[in-house]
């Protein structure tokens, strides 16, 4: 039961990146259409601030499920936090 709740809460935690992500492309210039802010960024540099940026819903996830008392879902959420912290590392200085 533990390995499906993490990868429950990590599944979640993807989920609330990429709305977190598409709401850093409104803030970021709502202008444009969703694939064109996207690209935009990627060839100005800037992708990497916009995954960062996207996380930040995982802290709502994460202490949501802190609350449930659902422990293993919440680390689920950190990895995928973790996950999206490497990407952004990866696409940053590679």
């Amino acid at each position: 039961m533990n390995k499906k709740d993490i990868i429950i809460g990590f599944v979640v935690g993807l989920i609330a990146n990429i709305i977190g992500l598409f709401m850093a492309t409104l803030f970021y210039n709502s202008n444009r259409p969703f694939w064109e802010t996207l690209n935009a960024a990627i060839s100005h540099g800037s992708i990497s601030q916009l995954i960062s940026f996207g996380a930040v819903l995982n802290l709502l996830a994460f202490f949501i499920f802190l609350k449930k008392k659902q422990e293993y879902r919440a680390r689920g959420v950190l990895l995928a936090t973790l996950f999206a912290a490497v990407l952004t590392f990866i696409i940053k200085f590679l």
